[in-house]
């Protein structure tokens, strides 16, 4: 074992051992605080996600004069920059490699720190962030002996292992969550640049990744009542975590980011909840903030009244008819689901991976007043399984869901891609999904003629054109499945 890699194929229960015994306890701990999986769901605890790392690893690449130093599995941090440039990343992703000889002895964390004080450069870097993957964070790699700052440049080392974080979606959280712990307390012991942009009225920071469009419609909304928007966490740049702070007030439009959530508060900035999506969602949020603010109610009302004015006509004239199910991971689905059923939709059911939280429980209650099935942390067994029971016209979900829906014949619109790339806030927001959710449903017809066409090509261990159809041989699967079982608890327990 040249890398490290095989420790990558251990078990989630074997790696999650391993990192307490190395001393990661309180880090595992406080993961399991923030993110908490579904003990009821037994063997699909934890919703299926591309390596949560990517999340956090998306974060720092978004960050203008910040480098990003990952430690781990050759192969893991392979996968990870392909994808991190496949989404468009343009930055160079530093490596520290290691053998089992590096890792045992201590020797990988004197590489990590000799790699970062190459690399802190004050011309070009405000801050660097160093990631442990699994197999680091399960031998205790001691990111949080390295100093919190070299030649002025930032280090912030974070763990972030499969076997600990549910979902990518939450990894962005907890590299903006130490981000903004960072900032609070350069804050609390002296001044701090000033940021580029900065409002001369009360602030709104705004919680989650969104639409380039969603925080200027949030501003708009907000002039009237004499506020403005503030940052979008995870920010564009260090500075902006300064401003970020300084807010009148937090709004948790990704309600998963707990422990960005906690440095807000930490700073005494109270926090709401859900989101000014569709007619009813805007006057809930508006209410909302003129509560925690403290604003007059008849100015309140005047803009509440303007926005749900202006939504109900973007809505009515974009109906949606039919039945759609939603699944993600992104934290927003509960969200594009209101303003689906405002449209007209009718959603039986609403899965997402990420976990229940209060800041969710307003969307959560209004979609159940209205008989949705709201599942937190679905597996794709959950998700499959409502396309199964409800045969929508249109499902959103996954790639998974949706090559699922479609070998049904049933047309599906990919979440990420289709769904969050569009604006959902405000009057914006309001019509923006109907056209592409209507032409999708649309395609019915297309689904059924290329199934029709394609009928007796064969399915599963038959998948395919044949002269003599391949027969099943279930027992044979079996064993096999049983013997590498065995083999894989074997090569876990070399060295225990």
């Amino acid at each position: 074992m040249s890398d490290g890699s095989a420790g990558a194929c251990s078990s989630k229960d074997t790696m999650r051992d391993a990192a307490r015994a190395a001393g990661k306890s309180d880090i595992l701990d406080q993961y399991a605080s923030d993110y908490p999986v579904d003990p009821e769901k037994g063997p699909h605890d934890q919703p299926q996600s591309m390596c949560p790392a990517f999340g956090s690893l998306r974060v720092g690449l978004r960050m203008k004069r910040t480098a990003t130093v990952l430690s781990g599995s050759a192969c893991c941090v392979y996968g990870l920059t392909f994808t991190s440039h496949f989404y468009g990343a343009r930055r160079t992703v530093g490596y520290v490699p290691f053998s089992s000889e590096t890792l045992v002895t201590g020797k990988l964390f004197e590489d990590i720190k000799e790699a970062v004080e190459d690399l802190a450069d004050p011309d070009n870097y405000d801050a660097i962030v160093v990631t442990n993957l699994c197999v680091p964070t399960a031998s205790g790699v001691p990111l949080r002996l390295l100093p919190d700052q070299i030649n002025g440049v930032r280090i912030i080392g974070i763990d972030v292992p499969g076997f600990g974080i549910p979902t990518h979606a939450e990894a962005k959280d907890v590299l903006a969550g130490a981000m903004l712990a960072y900032a609070r307390e350069e804050a609390m012991t002296g001044p701090v640049a000033t940021p580029e942009k900065r409002s001369d009225k009360p602030t709104v920071a705004l919680l989650g990744e969104m639409f380039p469009a969603d925080p200027v419609v949030i501003d708009q909304m907000l002039e009237p009542l004499g506020l403005a928007a503030g940052p979008v966490v995870p920010t564009r740049e260090w500075r902006e975590l300064y401003s970020a702070l300084d807010c009148s007030v937090a709004a948790a439009i990704h309600p998963f980011y707990t422990a960005s959530i906690r440095e807000f508060e930490a700073a005494g900035r109270p926090v709401i909840g859900s989101a000014p999506v569709g007619a009813d969602g805007t006057a809930a949020w508006l209410d909302s903030l003129g509560d925690v603010m403290g604003l007059p109610t008849d100015k309140v009302a005047g803009v509440k009244n303007a926005m749900i004015g202006a939504c109900k006509g973007a809505l009515a004239g974009s109906p949606i008819k039919g039945r759609v199910t939603v699944s993600g991971y992104e934290g927003s689905e509960l969200l594009v689901a209101r303003l689906l059923i405002e449209s007209g939709a009718d959603v039986p059911y609403v899965g997402s991976a990420c976990p229940k939280t209060k800041w969710s429980d307003a969307d959560r209650e209004w979609l159940e007043a209205k008989g949705v099935r709201v599942n937190f942390r679905a597996s794709l067994e959950d998700d499959i399984a409502a396309v199964e029971e409800f045969r929508p016209d249109l499902a959103i979900g996954t790639t998974p869901v949706v090559q699922h829906a479609k070998a049904k014949a049933i047309p599906a619109l990919y979440f990420t891609n289709l769904i969050s790339a569009r604006p959902l806030m405000g009057p914006a927001g309001a019509g923006s999904l109907a056209q592409v959710i209507n032409a999708a449903m649309g395609n019915k017809e297309r689904f059924n003629t290329m199934r029709d066409f394609f009928e007796g090509v064969g399915d599963g261990h038959a998948t395919g054109v044949w002269e003599d159809t391949p027969v099943d041989r279930p027992k044979f699967r079996k064993k096999y499945a049983a013997l590498n079982e065995a083999a894989r608890k074997a090569s876990e327990a070399v060295g225990t």
